[in-house]
């Protein structure tokens, strides 16, 4: 085993014991970054929501997952924002559930044959309906449509790529999944009133297009994006995983730096547990 191999290891440790003991205070969330788009999130009640976990050891990742799948076993929600194999993980989904046969698995009814085939029980099965309020209830989270260069949609399955909001323990978190901005986006963040907000920052380009890699906004439209909704804080996501479709997250931070200094943006280091603070917390609401 390499030296990175082992510190993987020995941070996986870290993070499922961290996953486990975090007392997470109203008006804050946890995040661990897992790369690519895959967090954990922990809020109130000791509930654990997962979004687009990847943690298949596959030979073209750019670095190894640093647990295992079924080392979840205290998973309440999984988040799949698409059916693409970074996003819907068929060995992460089917790990998980075997873990644990109460988690419910939100998912675009796109994905819902893939999520039964990996072992998901029927009635563990949520569609990511984005004409719902709300997709849970417990957890408040609602689907949004994404647009991943183009809408996907048909009356029978509805959008095939959704971004997820959740209104959780005093904040609102948006997950954009893959996407691009979209008429409407704005407006939508704007009303939602976004505290954190998780966007992809890989871009698109026609040589790209070209191997079938279908892209998503870049580091400048994203952060544009997180100014023109009032997003208080950004991370980036999206940027980290495959050679042929990665980007520098240290500009989206020169472009803040140069452009709006006071955006607050947060570029996690790898697996890193990051607590986001609202204004309401610091205030003692």
């Amino acid at each position: 085993m390499s030296k990175e191999e082992m510190e993987n290891v020995e941070r996986g440790l870290e993070i499922l014991e961290e996953l486990k003991e975090t007392v997470v205070p109203e008006g804050m969330l946890a995040v661990w970054f897992l790369g690519q788009n895959s967090v954990l999130l922990k809020g109130a009640g000791n509930k654990v929501v997962c979004i687009d976990p990847y943690l298949e050891s596959a030979p073209y990742r750019a670095f190894a997952p640093p647990f295992q799948p079924e080392l979840l076993t205290n998973i309440d929600y999984v988040c799949i924002s698409h059916d693409h194999s970074d996003h819907l993980d068929p060995y992460s989904v089917e790990a998980i559930a075997k873990v644990n046969n109460q988690t419910k698995f939100i998912a675009p009814a796109y994905c819902h044959e893939q999520l039964r085939e990996c072992g998901v029980n029927e009635e563990n099965i949520v569609e990511a309906d984005t004409n719902l309020d709300w997709c849970s209830t417990d957890v408040k989270i609602k689907a949004i449509p994404a647009a991943h260069e183009e809408f996907e949609y048909s009356p029978e399955h509805g959008h095939r790529f959704v971004g997820f909001i959740l209104d959780w323990n005093g904040v609102k978190i948006y997950h954009a999944g893959d996407t691009v901005i979209y008429p409407g986006l704005v407006d939508t963040l704007k009303k939602e009133a976004i505290d954190l907000a998780l966007l992809p920052i890989n871009g698109r380009d026609f040589f790209r297009n070209e191997r079938n890699i279908v892209g998503n906004m870049d580091v400048r439209e994203a952060a544009e994006l997180a100014v023109a909704a009032g997003v208080d804080t950004v991370i980036p996501l999206h940027y980290d995983m495959f050679a042929g479709n990665s980007e520098k997250p240290g500009r989206i931070i020169d472009y803040f730096y140069e452009n709006y200094p006071m955006q607050k943006c947060h570029v996690c280091a790898r697996f890193e547990r990051f607590i986001y603070v609202s204004s309401g917390a610091l205030k003692g609401k």
